[in-house]
């Protein structure tokens, strides 16, 4: 059965072992204030924290995904002494780092901000008429935080035309140049999304979080030494609880102990 928590400003759904963290501003276009940010850290920490929690999913409330900084708290410090960017900081980390599955639900808008936070995600799926613009350089300002989580996805061409233009683009091209997985017709966003979480809680907990770990892992400087490593990797799984329940199961046909029983 699902279970929620009303949040003020992220609100959190579990069900078959997703939980969806829902910005609900909609009244400053889900802007990244410092509570939403703080709230949107806790209810990952509730979800990393939970084993039955196997993927997680970033949607919103209203038609925009999420508008960026609030830019009227930009200059102010928080209860914690933190500026909003370093607490951007802090969130855009939390899920890069997440060790579990985060795909991004987008239906409307994404500005700035916004865009780190979708190119944070694993995965990430919008609407073809979407529409995304780095708007930082039209404010006078730089696309600097985001930039950790942004330019290891785009195209390099597509990062230096869009960061020095700030111009809008749309859905389809924002899966052109990397910064979504797919762009989809309206009515087909909510099945897309289910259906990568569907895949995503059958794959082994141990191995998702491995996997994003190699996913980012920085190769050695020789091929040698990079194979050794690997196979040290490959190695380690297979000889785990996980990969020997993983290789049974395959065996007799049957589903793997760690999938969630609808």
């Amino acid at each position: 059965m699902p279970y929620g928590s009303g949040m003020a400003l992220v609100r959190t759904v579990t069900a078959a072992g997703v939980t969806t963290l829902t910005l609900d501003s909609p009244a400053n276009r889900n802007a990244l204030s410092s509570p939403l940010m703080r709230e949107l850290l806790e209810a990952l920490a509730a979800a990393q924290r939970d084993p039955a929690v196997r993927a997680v999913v970033i949607s919103h409330t209203g038609p925009v995904f999420c508008s960026g900084a609030d830019l009227k708290e930009t200059a102010a410090t928080g209860d914690d002494g933190k500026l909003p960017a370093e607490v951007m900081a802090d969130v855009l980390a939390a899920v890069w780092e997440f060790p579990k599955p985060v795909v991004a639900r987008i239906g409307g808008p994404a500005r700035a901000g916004g865009l780190g936070l979708i190119a944070a995600a694993d995965l990430a799926v919008c609407t073809r008429t979407a529409t995304f613009a780095f708007s930082e350089v039209r404010l006078g300002v730089i696309p600097a935080v985001i930039s950790a989580t942004v330019l290891p996805r785009l195209a390099p061409r597509a990062a230096a035309e869009l960061y020095l233009t700030g111009d809008v683009f749309d859905g389809t091209r924002a899966a052109e140049i990397g910064l979504v997985t797919r762009a989809v017709e309206a009515e087909q966003l909510d099945e897309t999304v289910a259906a990568y979480c569907e895949s995503l809680v059958k794959g082994g907990p141990t191995a998702l979080a491995g996997t994003k770990r190699l996913l980012r892992r920085t190769p050695a400087e020789s091929i040698r030494a990079d194979m050794a490593e690997l196979s040290a990797r490959s190695a380690g799984y297979f000889k785990s609880a996980e990969g020997r329940e993983g290789v049974a199961a395959f065996r007799e046909k049957r589903a793997a102990a760690w999938v969630p029983v609808p």
